[in-house]
C-alpha cells in the first residue's frame, strides 16, 4: 500500500470512521530534466529575492499576498494553522445526492480511503453497505493543504473513495465556446449515432497508452547507442481542406465495423488506414522481438535500472506532495 497522505476520520452523523488517506491513481507519464545541450549539465532551479539578488535558503521564504502589483501582504504559516477549519482533520459528510447529479467536470482527484485500525472496521462497512444499497454518494467537507475542500465519496470494489470536487463557482461557463447555429441533416445526425453505436465498448481498461511505449524506446535506444526507432505512419493529416462531413462519417462507421470484426463484441481499437499499415507493423513488431531475444548489455541494464530509479524517485516525490 502506497503511503498515506493523510490521517483523520469520517464524520457520519454521530459515527467516527478513523481512516487514511491513500493516493487512488499513480503519474506514469515520463518526466525530463532541464540540461545544458552543450554539456548535458543539470539545469538547477534557484530561488533568488529579486530586490536583493541573493538565494535564500527555504526558511527565509514566506507566503504574500499581493493585493497591487507593488502592495504585498505577507501571511504566516502560524497565521494559516491558526485559521478555524473545524473540517481539519475530519472528512465531514454533508448530505448524500444520486450520482448521476454530480456534473464529472467537478471532480479533480481521487483517494482511496483504508480503515485505520480495528475500531475502523464496522464503521467502515456500515458506510460502504449504506452506499451500496442506497444506490447514493455522499458529498463532504474536508481540509486540505491549508483550505477546506469539497469532496464526494463512493464504493469502488469494497473500498470507499474520495473524489476531491470543485467548488460550484469555480466551474467556468461554456456558453460562449459552442457555435450558436449549424445547419445539420437528420441523415448525417443520425450516421453520427450509428457511428457511436458500432465504436460501443462496455470496457475501457484495456486501453494504453502507446505515447508512453514509443517514448521508453526512444529513451531506451538512445540510451544503448542503437537506431531510432521508425516513426509511426499515418502522421497529421493536412489543415484547412473542406471536409463531406457525410463521406467522413460514412468511412468512419465503414472502419469502425472493420476494427471491431463481424460477429464480434465491438473493441475500441485506433482508426488504422488499412490491412496494408497493419502488415507493416506486424513485421516491425516480429523484428524487434528479435532484436530483444539477443543478450542485453550491461549499458542496456544500467539504463533499465536508471529508468527504474527515476520512476520510483518521482513515486516518492508525488506521495511527499
Amino acid at each position: 500500500m502506497p503511503r498515506p497522505l493523510w490521517t483523520g476520520a469520517i464524520s457520519f452523523g454521530l459515527v467516527t470512521i478513523p481512516i487514511k488517506i491513500v493516493s487512488a491513481t499513480e503519474d506514469r507519464s515520463i518526466h525530463f530534466r532541464q540540461v545544458h545541450l552543450e554539456d548535458l549539465g543539470r539545469v538547477r532551479t534557484r530561488k533568488v529575492c529579486s530586490i536583493d539578488d541573493e538565494v535564500l535558503p527555504q526558511d527565509e521564504i514566506g507566503k504574500g499576498y499581493e493585493v497591487t502589483k507593488d502592495d504585498l501582504v505577507p501571511v504566516t504559516d502560524q497565521e494559516l494553522d491558526d485559521m478555524p477549519l473545524p473540517t481539519a482533520k475530519a472528512i465531514e459528510i454533508v448530505s448524500f445526492v444520486d450520482a448521476g447529479s454530480i456534473d464529472p467536470i467537478r471532480i479533480s482527484d481521487s483517494y482511496y480511503l483504508a480503515f485505520d485500525g480495528q475500531v475502523a472496521k464496522k464503521p467502515y462497512t456500515l458506510l460502504r453497505k449504506a452506499l451500496e444499497r442506497s444506490d447514493k454518494v455522499a458529498v463532504a467537507k474536508f481540509a486540505w493543504h491549508g483550505r477546506e475542500r469539497l469532496g464526494l465519496l463512493r464504493v469502488r470494489e469494497n473500498a470507499i473513495v474520495l473524489h476531491a470536487m470543485h467548488w460550484p463557482d469555480e466551474i467556468r461557463s461554456p456558453e460562449s465556446l459552442a457555435p450558436k447555429a449549424v445547419d445539420l441533416d437528420d441523415d448525417e445526425i443520425e450516421q453520427a449515432v450509428r457511428l457511436t453505436d458500432t465504436m460501443a465498448a462496455d470496457d475501457t481498461s484495456e486501453f494504453r497508452d502507446h505515447y508512453r511505449d514509443a517514448l521508453e524506446e526512444l529513451i531506451e535506444a538512445k540510451a544503448d547507442g542503437k537506431e531510432m526507432p521508425e516513426p509511426a505512419e499515418g502522421g497529421k493529416e493536412g489543415s484547412g481542406k473542406v471536409m463531406d462531413l457525410m463521406a467522413a462519417l460514412n468511412a468512419s462507421v465503414k472502419t469502425a465495423k472493420e476494427n471491431r470484426g463481424d460477429g464480434k463484441d465491438a473493441t475500441v481499437h485506433p482508426m488504422r488506414p488499412g490491412k496494408k499499415s497493419t502488415a507493416k507493423k506486424s513485421t516491425a513488431k516480429k523484428s524487434t522481438a528479435k532484436k530483444s531475444a539477443a543478450p542485453k548489455s550491461t549499458t542496456g541494464k544500467t539504463t533499465a535500472t536508471k529508468r527504474a530509479s527515476v520512476k520510483k524517485t518521482s513515486a516518492k516525490k508525488r506521495s511527499a506532495s
